[in-house]
């Protein structure tokens, strides 16, 4: 007996009895087709397999193809995908010409209105899926539409998309209220105890923040705050604290999560000039992305020396948050945002040794000098020429370079067995600009992991006029502002 042919049109007589109806949101009868596949479409398509299902002795499923090779079980979504039914399309409708006369045929009219409400609640649905490029973004990113970006956007997508993986948004409360969000990295998981670690600012655990000058060490925190890590699938987790570092403004917590996350990848250097992106989460998780620049600017007196600064010149939406990662066009990690209304940054160097540092003994010692610095190379060529010509200074200790050697001292003393709090010897020259000297101080400091604390130098006027006033006791090398020489 000859095989009847399959086809769409003219289907055998059992395949017309199997066909399913159902109704479509306005209510008419559709037939849905069994999917057709032709004998010939296993050699034109080798995965396909001919599967039967069985039932053992003991009454359990399983599969087996055909040529008895036994298949796992279905996975549930195998089995919510044989369970779907693909919704009716999408379908205008209208009121044929004999018919469009609202006085004479007022049920069509009638029905023709509660079908467009229909149409229109379902294009509505469609503009508000993930996917539609009409769904409605409060903010849209400068990768989206800024022009003067198209030449990079690519690579610029790929290096955001890759890096956003690894950020995350925090929140924190104390007895209930709400003290500050930022935005954090992993920098860990441990597949064993199923428990990653966050690297954030310590601005998130900040109760107190009377100066904005960061030298004066009168901020608070509050290690005890209830932290609260928001994770990307909407769920939230109880952050515990681990550590914080005042100099640098930076804490570790660790938090319960099932599945692996996303380590960032972090770029050694960073210079000035760079086209970098900031990167960060809303309220809504929603990312945001910013353009600039490493801006050419030395720290204010008031700022830590080690801070390098965020230049955006376009209206972007910024994340309004501390914590925040500022990566390059690889989508690596060259520094974190320490305040988010002067775009200050640490930088991933100064970042890399830090985590180092906490790995191996826990903490994050420095040396503490009792000076501030600026960097020759941030300053006008018009000052940088006048110091050569005047008094043959070409180029100084690199700001950065210095604050990485102070970490690298504290982790030989660590190596040593020693301890915080213990003291060592420094050299430094430094050359005195208004006596136009050179000379060599030998100094004895602490090696803490407290913020560093240098005040203003002050001195009580207690004469009356037409008298000699006390004068100012001997200046201490703490508070001097230097250039350090190479």
């Amino acid at each position: 007996m000859t095989k009847p042919e399959r086809t769409r049109d003219d289907a055998t007589v059992p395949e017309r009895e199997a066909k399913k109806k159902k109704r479509n949101s306005l209510g008419e009868e559709l037939e849905v087709d069994p999917p057709l596949c032709e004998p010939d479409d296993r050699a034109a398509h080798p995965e396909t397999r001919e599967v039967v299902g069985m039932y053992d002795q003991d009454g359990s499923s399983s599969m087996v193809e055909a040529n008895g090779a036994r298949v796992d079980e279905m996975t549930k979504e195998e089995e919510d995908l044989s369970s779907f039914t693909p919704k009716s399309p999408i379908s205008k409708p209208y009121i044929p010409d004999e018919l469009n006369d609202p006085t004479v045929y007022p049920e069509v009219l009638a029905a023709f209105e509660d079908a467009q409400a229909k149409y229109i609640a379902k294009l509505c649905r469609r503009t508000a899926l993930f996917t539609s490029q009409y769904r409605r973004v409060d903010a849209p990113s400068c990768l989206f539409h800024h022009e003067h970006l198209h030449h990079i956007r690519e690579p610029a997508k790929k290096a955001v998309l890759r890096a956003a993986k690894s950020i995350i948004r925090l929140s924190s409360s104390v007895d209930g209220e709400p003290l500050t969000n930022c935005c954090g990295l992993w920098i860990e998981w441990d597949k064993e105890s199923k428990t990653g670690t966050i690297l954030t600012t310590a601005h998130l655990i900040r109760s107190k923040h009377p100066t904005e000058n960061h030298w004066e060490g009168r901020d608070e925190y509050d290690i005890k705050a209830n932290v609260t890590v928001h994770l990307r699938d909407g769920t939230t987790a109880e952050g515990h604290y681990l550590y914080h570092q005042e100099h640098y403004d930076l804490a570790f917590f660790k938090v319960r999560v099932d599945e692996p996350v996303q380590l960032p990848s972090f770029n050694g250097s960073v210079h000035c000039g760079q086209d970098v992106f900031r990167l960060g989460r809303d309220q809504s998780m929603d990312l945001r992305i910013t353009h600039g620049r490493v801006e050419y600017w030395n720290p204010a007196s008031i700022e830590r020396y080690h801070y390098m600064y965020f230049l955006h010149e376009h209206d972007d939406c910024l994340c309004d948050d501390d914590g925040g990662a500022v990566i390059d066009l690889d989508g690596k990690v060259v520094g974190l945002i320490n305040n988010h209304l002067s775009a200050s940054f640490v930088p991933s160097s100064i970042l890399d040794n830090c985590v180092d540092l906490w790995r191996k003994f826990g903490c994050i010692p420095r040396l503490h000098l009792g000076m501030k610095f600026d960097s020759i190379r941030l300053l006008d060529p018009i000052n940088v020429e006048r110091m050569w010509r005047m008094h043959n200074i070409e180029e100084g200790l690199i700001v950065e370079k210095l604050e990485n050697m102070l970490l690298g001292r504290c982790k030989d003393h660590f190596n040593q067995g020693k301890k915080l709090n213990a003291k060592i010897d420094v050299s430094i020259q430094v050359f005195h600009t208004d006596e136009r000297v050179r000379r060599t101080i030998n100094l004895n400091v602490e090696v803490s992991d407290h913020g560093e604390v240098i005040r203003e130098s002050t001195y009580p006027i207690t004469a009356t006029l037409g008298t000699s006033a006390a004068v100012q006791s001997n200046q201490n090398v703490a508070g001097l502002k230097c250039l350090a020489t190479s």
